[in-house]
């Protein structure tokens, strides 16, 4: 699924709701929220974090699941293309930094 239909999946999601996409200020805190979920399923797997006796570490792919869907709602709420911006990102990965890192 590319990322135009990801976008179309979520705000045909959220047109079926009243509230709509939450204020760009909200979206960025969800997204800081989630984005601290995912870093504390990575440090209870790789960190010095002890967890609480009879937790279960969560599904790291669900947390960051979550995060992709805060960020699509952000650029769906700012009609931004993530098409084009994956593709100007890959970009710069083949062109500016295509000599920065050393090959295998």
């Amino acid at each position: 699924m590319s990322l135009k239909q990801n976008q179309k999946q979520v705000n045909d999601w959220i047109k079926q709701t009243k509230i709509g996409y939450w204020e760009p200020l909200s979206l960025m805190v969800k997204i800081t929220e989630e984005v601290g979920e995912l870093a504390r399923e990575v440090n209870d797997r790789h960190g010095g974090r002890i967890r609480k006796s009879g937790k279960d570490t969560e599904d790291m792919g669900k947390e960051i699941g979550d995060i992709i869907f805060a960020l699509i709602c952000l650029a769906n709420s700012h009609n931004i293309d993530l098409d084009k911006s994956w593709e100007r990102v890959m970009d710069k990965c083949y062109d500016r930094d295509k000599d920065r890192y050393e090959k295998k």
